[in-house]
């Protein structure tokens, strides 16, 4: 497959990275050497510097023949224009990311598509309903539903309380119980378990179940305790904030604390129908904090445009009594350090961003694939074609590759868990969980 990446800032090399280890025809273009030159001699890709909008320079770079082009640069409309130049000289997708909440419009989709435009990312609202899906679930670190809960993942970091420490996998989560743990987190480990396998304290454990059975998970984890969101202090009131406000639950109440005067205007101009409080103040500031309640509220989240600062304010508001804490960490390299701190559901806008364009390239009927940061795993939902390898036997006589486990599948809109009896057929939404694996050994079962 060749794949285009236009722009090498930070969304296109983040992507180039990931996708170099597919081993594809990969080339990154952009008109500064500079940034070109920090993707790195290591990466397996070619790189060429020209202008995005260039006929000759698209043309250079292979658009013809293009099978993906991702425009990501941080100029919208520079990213739709290469876009349209890109389709018209051939190539089969185009991808451009958006920075207007007005381009995610459906009924905008058939115009872009016209123009060569093939799909939108829009980064701010990608990351708004990963944050709004995590203060739902104040006890859960990441939660991913498919097909709108038939099937559900939970991230769970485990404490004291959890029921199911020490004990072998096979005794916790055999055929009959109403979940699967599908991966580990362990330090800097990621774990595929097996049936010796054992959870440990503060273990980040990922539960596939059904929706019905979220309860009974938040019951074995110890975590009935912990209080449901409705008051959520923000601090930052950049694009992200105003998404996360806009797009969150009607029983929940948010304040933003903004540090700069005019932007907080823009804010009460944003929000006028959320109906928000805006407060012109510096985050950081503990007596603020105070005075505003965070003593009273459930959920602080940090989404600064700096990583440290978000870090340090979200450890902060733990210490004050915070339970729930979401930081926004834009650079990837602090993304584990951020997890190892333990300050809660970590927010990353490349990555969230690369996942969404990650399926474009696969060539299986994929309906969706994460890149869970914190887990260095992937998540992907496959649909097997009638005849493929994973419909003719039950799962435990397929020989799934090391690194790679089935979660779960929805069938006819019913979820249902895997066990090695299982029979997959065609059609059905099958959940795989992988690490350190490529996705193409996986796709192969599928095709």
């Amino acid at each position: 497959m060749k794949i285009i990446i236009a722009g090498a800032y930070a969304i296109g090399t983040h992507l180039a990275r990931l996708l170099a280890r597919e081993h594809d025809d990969i080339v990154v273009i952009d008109s500064d050497e500079e940034r070109l030159g920090r993707i790195g001699s290591d990466v397996d890709l070619l790189t060429m510097e020209g202008s995005l909008t260039s006929v000759s320079a698209l043309k250079d770079a292979g658009a013809e023949h293009a099978d993906l082009f991702i425009a990501v640069t941080p100029d919208e409309s520079q990213n739709m224009a290469s876009c349209t130049i890109a389709k018209a000289l051939g190539a089969k997708k185009t991808v451009a990311k958006v920075d207007n909440a007005e381009y995610i419009q459906p009924e905008l989709q058939e115009l872009f598509s016209r123009l060569g435009v093939c799909s939108i990312i829009y980064p701010e609202m990608l990351a708004a309903t990963d944050i709004n899906n995590g203060l739902k679930m104040s006890w859960v670190r990441q939660r991913w539903d498919v097909h709108g809960g038939a099937l559900v993942m939970l991230g769970v970091k485990l404490r004291e309380d959890c029921t199911l420490l020490d004990r072998p996998m096979k005794d916790i989560c055999g055929p009959e119980d109403p979940f699967h743990i599908v991966a580990i987190k362990r330090d800097s480990d990621t774990i595929i378990p097996r049936g010796n396998d054992r959870l440990q304290l503060y273990d980040l454990a990922y539960f596939m179940t059904t929706r019905q059975y979220i309860p009974y998970i938040r019951k074995i984890v110890g975590k009935e305790h912990y209080v449901d969101v409705k008051n959520v202090m923000i601090m930052g009131g950049g694009a992200t904030a105003v998404r996360t406000v806009k797009t969150m639950p009607s029983y929940m109440d948010a304040k933003i604390i903004e540090i700069d005067e005019q932007r907080c205007e823009r804010l009460n101009t944003l929000l006028a129908e959320q109906d928000t409080l805006v407060i012109n103040g510096d985050g950081r500031d503990l007596s603020l904090l105070i005075e505003e309640g965070i003593k009273n509220t459930q959920a602080f989240v940090a989404l600064t445009g700096n990583a440290e600062t978000n870090i340090l304010a979200c450890l902060t508001a733990k210490r004050m009594g915070v339970r729930k804490t979401v930081a926004m960490v834009e650079n990837i390299d602090y993304v584990s350090m951020a997890e190892s701190l333990d300050i809660g559901t970590v927010i990353n806008k490349k990555s969230i961003a690369a996942s969404h364009i990650y399926q474009m390239m696969l060539d299986a009927n994929v309906r969706n694939v994460r890149f869970i940061t914190t887990a260095k795993a992937d998540v992907a939902e496959f649909i097997p074609s009638e005849g493929s390898r994973v419909t003719r036997k039950p799962v435990k006589d397929l020989g799934l590759p090391a690194g790679m486990t089935i979660g779960g599948l929805v069938r006819d809109g019913v979820g249902m868990l895997v066990s090695g009896n299982t029979m997959i057929q065609p059609g059905d939404s099958v959940m795989v969980f992988c690490h350190d694996l490529n996705m193409k050994k996986i796709e192969k079962f599928f095709v």
